[in-house]
């Protein structure tokens, strides 16, 4: 088939090398353009930009598609379908009914449980057992579209990074398969009764609330896993926790109760596994305790 490619972040990338991979025709990518980032703020081409340049493909920045010349432009292409993955840009009408099969979109969720911007995260804090991929048919409205497959994986105590990387697999696959049977599917419109929605990670999320149960805190560093980060404040100094477990233990919200960092929570107690001090790589525990040694009786906020 001919293909556009839209996509944007690491998420992306798998499903452009499948496509590239599975023999298609790949006639233009296109994804955000290049954002200033780094000490120096340099402007730094998408990880989508980076694979297309390196498969040879043509790559197309616009920073918006509403005008009509960037929609003549994308019409010219005469695609049969597009692939959309995580792109970023709302695609207008007229480009949802450009490519003659219009286009497909690789969500990451069990639709139409988490419709938006952040539904790794979302599932994770909500202690979702299973997310998945859904190949959905792209409409006007938020991850609305008929769906064309999906797929299941357990959540299992995965953070969002590492949920991310493997469902970006798992939809990759998905959309070649769901591409190869296309004239065999039959869409399956999604129950709006059954919608929840997945709104963008807000920073001022990201500070721990100890008053609230161990499993549910847990949940919240493991959401949060690389990016922003979960953090609190120890001794002045704000540390992210990026994984955590439960375990045995009572003290008041916030109370170190052993001498391995132990953090007693609403109910229950945790411990984080992973952590990261600003400006510093992140570590285990023992590496972390080693050279930030925590009294018990220490409160955490």
């Amino acid at each position: 088939m001919r293909i556009i490619f839209m996509g944007t972040p690491d998420f992306a990338v798998p499903t452009l090398r499948a496509l590239h991979a599975a023999a298609h025709e790949v006639v233009a990518v296109y994804t955000q353009p290049p954002r200033p980032a780094g000490r120096g703020k340099k402007l730094q081409p998408s990880p989508v930009q980076r694979e297309a340049e390196v498969l040879g493909i043509e790559v197309r920045t616009p920073k918006s598609l509403k005008s009509p010349e960037e929609q003549a432009a994308f019409a010219a292409l005469e695609a049969d379908v597009a692939v959309v993955a995580a792109y970023g840009l709302i695609l207008p009408q007229p480009i949802l009914d450009a490519p003659k099969l219009g286009c497909l979109n690789v969500h990451a969720s069990i639709l139409p449980r988490w419709r938006g911007a952040a539904p790794i995260h979302r599932a994770i804090m909500a202690g979702d057992p299973v997310t998945g991929v859904t190949i959905m048919q792209m409409e006007a409205g938020l991850d609305t579209g008929p769906m064309l497959a999906t797929v299941r994986t357990p959540i299992e105590g995965k953070t969002t990074g590492e949920l991310t990387g493997e469902l970006a697999e798992l939809g990759a696959q998905l959309m070649v398969g769901a591409l190869r049977e296309l004239s065999n599917h039959r869409p399956i419109p999604q129950d709006d009764a059954e919608a929840t929605y997945a709104p963008k990670i807000d920073k001022a999320e990201a500070r721990i609330d100890w008053s609230r149960p161990a499993d549910e805190v847990v949940r919240h560093i493991h959401a949060l896993s690389p990016f922003p980060g979960a953090w609190c404040e120890l001794a002045g100094e704000r540390i992210k926790l990026l994984r955590a477990e439960t375990v045995e233990g009572a003290g008041q919200h916030g109370e170190v109760i052993d001498d391995r960092l132990a953090i007693a929570c609403g109910s229950s107690t945790i411990r984080p596994l992973h952590l990261q001090r600003a400006g510093k790589p992140a570590m285990d525990l023992a590496d972390f305790l080693r050279g930030y040694p925590v009294a018990p009786g220490t409160i955490v906020t």
